[in-house]
């Protein structure tokens, strides 16, 4: 069944518009059900524009005048949210993995844009050495899988690499293409990605936790503050919803009902009645300075 509201109408003349300037895939990874499997999605916002080049620019808050608020309207069953926040949409995954630990694994089996980009995501894990699992748990938060998203700060693609970043690990603009155009690539943005992921977990070994603080505040936050999760509520938000979604894509959880993670400052507890649930807590207090 197709909803006729306002907000429903508003949503398919947008996709309609982004179709027309955009080819198939990206296309798709805007307009098609993102299929969150058990997550319940509540009413979110998001601002952002498309340029008359087809790029998808999002952000939390109205950056200028080019921005223009969409509200998540879940339509019928069958027609599933059109556009969602996307660190919404992975935070609610995640609070839905503490209850249900295969939740994230069935939002995988399901996500188109996952599905998509797998591919590189285990190439440069297996190239480069890191954890198969803490990228797609990184990819989840940053761009929900989609390669062509641009960030108010300028992070790029689907790992949301900033060209900074991406001209520190290799990457070079030519003729052709600048680093910016080069990062919208997955074949590029991911690997660089990977590198910059081993190299953090080089400056804090053992300490997953800081090292996802690090890719979303940069590593300087992280030494500034001591090597603790620095004291940004978005930081903190993003190292909790990256952390529980990484745990929930273990193969298996510790046996013990309440085991330290990663260098003793993340908790994972599961439940005593229950294999599949369990909940992720950080630090706080000295470990976290508020």
């Amino acid at each position: 069944m197709t909803n006729n509201n306002p907000t429903s109408i508003a949503i398919r003349n947008l996709c309609r518009r982004a179709s027309a300037r955009l080819r198939g895939g990206l296309a798709r990874a805007l307009c098609v059900a993102v299929g969150l499997g058990a997550v319940s999605l509540a009413q979110a916002q998001t601002w952002f524009f498309v340029d008359p080049s087809g790029v998808l620019h999002y952000a939390n808050e109205r950056v200028d005048e080019r921005y223009q608020r969409f509200s998540m309207s879940t339509l019928e069953p069958g027609d599933g949210p059109l556009f969602v926040d996307i660190r919404n949409a992975a935070a609610q995954l995640a609070v839905a993995s503490e209850k249900d630990r295969h939740a994230a694994t069935r939002y995988f089996a399901s996500s188109v844009g996952y599905k998509l980009h797998a591919k590189h995501i285990r190439a440069a894990a297996t190239k480069v050495g890191v954890d198969e699992q803490l990228l797609k748990a990184i990819a989840t938060a940053e761009s929900g899988f989609n390669a062509s998203a641009v960030s108010p700060a300028g992070a790029i693609g689907l790992m949301q690499v900033i060209p900074d970043t991406a001209a520190r690990f290799g990457v070079a603009g030519d003729p052709k293409r600048s680093i910016a155009q080069k990062l919208k690539d997955p074949a590029i943005n991911v690997p660089v990605s990977a590198r910059y992921v081993r190299y953090l977990q080089s400056l804090f070994p053992g300490r997953t936790d800081l090292v996802v603080a690090a890719y979303n505040a940069g590593e300087g936050a992280v030494q500034r503050y001591g090597n603790k999760i620095p004291p940004y509520k978005e930081t903190q938000n993003y190292v909790k919803t990256v952390m529980t979604l990484y745990a929930s894509l273990q193969s298996t959880l510790a046996a013990d009902s309440s085991v330290s993670l990663y260098g003793g400052t993340a908790q994972l507890t599961r439940s005593p009645t229950d294999d599949s649930r369990f909940r992720m807590t950080l630090p706080a207090g000295s470990a976290v300075q508020n």
